[in-house]
């Protein structure tokens, strides 16, 4: 990430802000911002029944993420940034997903977040003293799914159609139509290509 794409993304310099000694990361705006967010969230969609999909659509393009149409987000999902999240078409995030997008997060059409996954987006510099934060995207491809407390790792892009089995876990892409399992996650078998939806 670029010193600018660092500044937009309102994450500081952790050498000039003491981060490793109890500073901030993020910039007092940006932190204002997801305090409200979390607290918008806990009044007015944490406790909804699972049918008020549309509800909690309309949350979270009030705090700018792109969401498309028909998607399902679970009330006990927990979106960290809404500004990077983008959800195509039926897309879901699933009952206790940690979508910890402190960078962008992109799941397109049909993909399919499944119960306590963890899309982790930020990582640390821990070769300096400053432990400095820094984020790479994560891309779930159309019809990919993300198996019950699997982990995707920042950067990572999940090909078309792939599979990571439960309690996966991935720091590298995955291959489109292609399953995957394990820690660290390795191919077991070609998944069966989905040339429509019913």
């Amino acid at each position: 990430m670029s010193d600018e794409e660092q500044r937009d993304s309102g994450i500081l310099d952790a050498a000039r802000s003491g981060s490793a000694r109890g500073g901030a990361y993020f910039s007092l705006q940006h932190r204002m911002f997801r305090a409200v967010w979390n607290m918008v969230w806990l009044l007015l969609a944490s406790w909804t029944p699972p049918p008020m999909h549309g509800w909690r659509r309309f949350l979270l393009r009030l705090f700018g993420a792109k969401i498309g149409k028909k998607t399902r987000i679970y009330s006990s999902a927990r979106i960290w940034y809404p500004p990077n999240l983008e959800m195509g078409n039926y897309s879901v995030l699933g009952w206790k997903v940690n979508c910890y997008c402190q960078g962008k997060i992109v799941l397109e059409e049909y993909a399919n977040i499944a119960q306590y996954v963890h899309l982790i987006t930020g990582s640390h510099d821990f070769d300096t003293p400053s432990f400095q934060l820094y984020t790479k995207p994560i891309r779930i491809c159309r019809h990919a799914w993300i198996a019950s407390d699997a982990f995707v790792g920042p950067g990572v892009t999940v090909g078309e159609g792939a599979v990571l089995g439960g309690r996966g876990v991935a720091f590298k892409d995955l291959k489109p139509w292609t399953v995957y399992v394990g820690n660290p996650a390795k191919v077991i078998r070609q998944r069966k290509r989905i040339t429509e939806v019913e």
